[in-house]
């Protein structure tokens, strides 16, 4: 079983810069299909950065050229570096296994066990 512990969170400024951290245990980052989500209270929890082993990768359209994930296989941890950010980009993150990824949507899998999470908190 993957388990992920989400790190990196933060205030910052409308126009700064943030890296979230994901550490995985119970699988490798460069044999697993990864991506981030996010979620607002009131609102569905939405893909905001996938990619596969083979780094084919799906970005949220408000956040491309913005946001870059990636990963470091010895640290056995996926990233998301997130520059120019805005006060819509607050909301809590959270990093899970990608059951479907395609250049349109990426989607976790069914009953998904998620992580606590790393609050982004933006202002304007």
């Amino acid at each position: 079983q993957v388990h992920v512990a989400e790190s990196g969170g933060g205030l910052v400024q409308a126009g700064g810069s943030l890296r979230l951290s994901c550490s995985v245990s119970g699988a490798r980052v460069d044999r697993t299909t990864l991506g981030w989500f996010r979620q607002v209270p009131g609102k569905e929890r939405e893909a905001v950065a996938c990619a596969n082993i083979q780094d084919f990768t799906y970005y949220l359209n408000s956040v491309k050229g913005r946001f870059t994930i990636s990963r470091d296989n010895a640290e056995n941890t996926l990233y998301l570096q997130m520059d120019r950010l805005e006060p819509d980009d607050t909301a809590m993150y959270y990093c899970a296994q990608v059951a479907t990824l395609t250049t349109f949507f990426c989607l976790p899998p069914d009953h998904n066990s998620w992580g606590q999470g790393t609050q982004v908190t933006v202002s304007s």
